[in-house]
């Protein structure tokens, strides 16, 4: 008996979030649903999906020249919300039982796609460009002011793109390095 109830991803996979499976996480199902979620709880001025900041935060880790596997990291973060949902970060920080699930699930599919060691500092090079990039978004997005003094070593178009294009895009940077599904 598996723990929790399943899902129904995009490909058709039934998907157990508290209780997932190896061959049950497919690259495709995790950039179509992110490419369809819209950030900042849908305040933005437009759409702008969960895959198009995480494309952003991979191309940031790759122009400052970090590790293959830190700019996988980055693409990959949000990855378990695609299978869980996205949650604001005032509300997520009061969900203990949640941020347990997606701490798991977040490693499962880190361990999936080969970012597996991450060092304290790796990690913290995620978590910078994730807040650098939030910071950005939520100054060009909503006009809030900067939240953080955190930079961007290049500034990223956030017009609004198709989500197809973004999802294919998410796709292809994992197909880039010859990970097998």
């Amino acid at each position: 008996m598996r723990k929790g109830k399943s899902i129904n991803t995009y490909s058709g996979v039934e998907f157990w979030p508290l209780d997932p499976k190896k061959e049950e996480i497919k690259i495709r199902d995790i950039a179509h649903a992110l490419s369809l979620m819209c950030r900042a709880n849908g305040h933005f001025k437009y759409f702008y999906s969960v895959a198009q900041h995480s494309l952003y935060c991979y191309y940031e880790a790759k122009n400052r020249n970090l590790s293959k596997k830190v700019q996988l990291a980055c693409l990959l973060h949000d990855a378990s919300e695609a299978y869980l949902s996205d949650i604001t970060r005032p509300v997520k920080a009061m969900l203990d039982k949640y941020l347990e699930a997606e701490e798991v699930l977040q490693n499962f599919i880190y361990k999936h796609y080969g970012v597996v060691d991450l060092t304290k500092e790796e990690e913290a090079f995620v978590k910078e460009i994730d807040d650098a990039m939030l910071n950005y978004e939520m100054t060009n997005l909503l006009g809030v002011p900067k939240l953080n003094d955190l930079k961007l070593v290049k500034d990223y178009d956030l017009s609004f793109r198709n989500m197809k294009e973004v999802e294919d895009e998410f796709v292809d940077i994992i197909n880039s390095y010859g990970i097998e599904e």
